[in-house]
């Protein structure tokens, strides 16, 4: 983790809706998922706004070798947004507790906000988690 990794850091990240991005297509296996609505997914809501932290931080680890997870999320999905409309997710880096990221998030579809909260991201050296990830895969 660099010098530069603190609190305060924002950045700002869009991306246009698409038909595979809403909640049939979250879970194309499930009867259920295919009868529901064409809207963005609440699944992938929490994936954009995960993207938007991670592109927030990257310039400030030792990336690729160091990288983060994500360990809680705490948002609200306001409004429903149909396909083809441009998302912007906004995210600022609140707190660094150590190896702990806080940040608060939010999405806009252009007409509603969409979402707000927090996002606790945790700063991970890549080599060491794929390699405890392998060990628990020989565990099974």
């Amino acid at each position: 983790m660099k010098d530069s990794l603190i609190a305060g850091i924002s950045y700002q990240h869009k991306f246009v809706v698409s038909k595979e991005k809403t909640v049939p297509a979250l879970y194309p296996e499930s009867p259920d998922f295919l009868l529901m609505p064409e809207v963005f997914a609440t699944g992938f809501l929490v994936g954009f706004l995960e993207w938007a932290c991670i592109m927030a931080i990257k310039p400030h680890l030792d990336w690729p070798q160091e990288q983060t997870v994500g360990t809680h999320i705490d948002i609200s999905h306001l409004a429903a947004t149909p396909p083809g409309l441009e998302l912007t997710a906004t995210v600022k880096l609140l707190a660094v507790e150590g190896r702990k990221l806080i940040f608060a998030v939010e999405a806009h579809d252009g007409i509603d906000l969409i979402s707000s909260g927090k996002h606790e991201r945790y700063i991970i050296n890549k080599e060491k988690f794929d390699a405890k990830n392998q060990a628990k895969m020989r565990q099974s």
